[in-house]
């Protein structure tokens, strides 16, 4: 019977303990993008003249007290010669492979109505990051569509989407997939009354 309580005492600590709460990293992304512009030696105003924004909204962005759309996001990425991946690796220390759903750090863009989560951990010699998008009705990825330097691997996860290419659109749905190439301008699009998720897997440019 001792044996059977003590058994029974683990399971219920190993339950607690995996339940860990999820830690937002909105907080955090000002400092993120602040460290690797210093890292760089850029300042705001190179920065700002980089993605094309003022140097005021860099500053805005640095302190929180701005929230910048999914593309925003990207062109200030590509300003600093990273990825989006790249803010949650500068905010939190190493960790495993391996990310717990309860552990998944997160960005908020409430521009773009939205939520960012990473599906692991880009490390130095990483070519692929992956992030699970949540598009709230209404939300779009930005104002204009947006090309990337590199190709683009995405799955809707919930919901449906539509995707602007160029001069056309795209209606997809649960378990539709898409290869966008590098430098193809393109928009992500919530229009329906029910959230959106899909999962874009995204090619690093090589060092």
């Amino acid at each position: 019977m001792a044996k059977r309580e003590r058994n029974g005492s683990q399971r219920k600590s190993i339950g607690r303990s995996s339940q860990k709460p999820r830690r937002p990293l909105e907080q955090s992304l000002g400092a993120a993008i602040r460290r690797l512009r210093e890292q760089r030696h850029l300042s705001v105003r190179t920065l700002a003249r980089r993605c094309g924004f003022s140097p005021s909204f860099i500053s805005q962005v640095e302190l929180n007290q701005a929230s910048p759309s999914l593309t925003s996001l990207e062109l200030i990425a590509c300003g600093l010669g990273a990825t989006v991946g790249q803010f949650f690796q500068a905010a939190t220390s190493p960790g495993p492979i391996v990310v717990r759903s309860s552990e998944r750090l997160v960005l908020q863009s409430e521009w773009s109505r939205s939520r960012i989560e990473s599906l692991g951990r880009a490390g130095i010699d990483s070519r692929l990051e992956a992030l699970l998008i949540t598009i709230r009705p209404g939300g779009r990825s930005g104002g204009h569509m947006h090309s990337r330097e590199t190709e683009l691997f995405a799955v809707v996860f919930a919901g449906e989407v539509r995707l602007q290419l160029g001069e056309t659109a795209q209606l997809l749905r649960r378990g539709d997939a898409v290869t966008i190439p590098l430098g193809t301008p393109h928009r992500w699009e919530n229009k329906g009354t029910k959230p959106v998720q899909l999962i874009k897997v995204i090619a690093r440019v090589a060092p």
